[in-house]
């Protein structure tokens, strides 16, 4: 009669470490990870752009008050700045909030239709597929 009797095998490496250089990261890993004023850079010049284009959207809704318009995008910049290391997603939401505190409306704007909100209520009809395999 065959026993099945378990062998331990101890290689004693958690007990004697080897002494080793300070590990340096892969290369890779060094590459992958960007520069902190790379990432900021980038954030800056992104919310530049958009703080641009939304001060071209209310100043064409509303071009009496475009000293009123730089003033809040500057505000709102700075806020968002404070909020987030993402500032470019904050900024239009608290533009929109502050002018509507102006009793204005929204500037419209040429991206209005790029995201579509998906339907939720409605209900899908369509019948699965399947084949019987014989």
């Amino acid at each position: 009669m065959n026993s099945f009797l378990p062998i331990f095998i101890d290689d004693q490496s958690s007990i004697h470490p080897q002494k080793t250089e300070k590990t340096q990261p892969m290369k890779t890993e060094q590459q992958l990870q960007p520069e902190p004023a790379v990432f900021l850079q980038t954030v800056s010049v992104a919310l530049a752009q958009l703080k641009q284009r939304l001060q071209q959207n209310y100043e064409r809704a509303y071009p009496d008050l475009r000293e009123i318009v730089h003033l809040v995008l500057d505000e709102e910049e700075t806020k968002a700045w404070e909020l987030s290391l993402f500032p470019h997603l904050l900024l239009p939401d608290l533009v929109e909030a502050h002018i509507a505190k102006l009793n204005l409306q929204p500037a419209p704007t040429r991206y209005a239709n790029v995201v579509v909100p998906h339907d939720f209520t409605k209900i899908d009809t369509h019948q699965p597929a399947f084949a019987l395999c014989g």
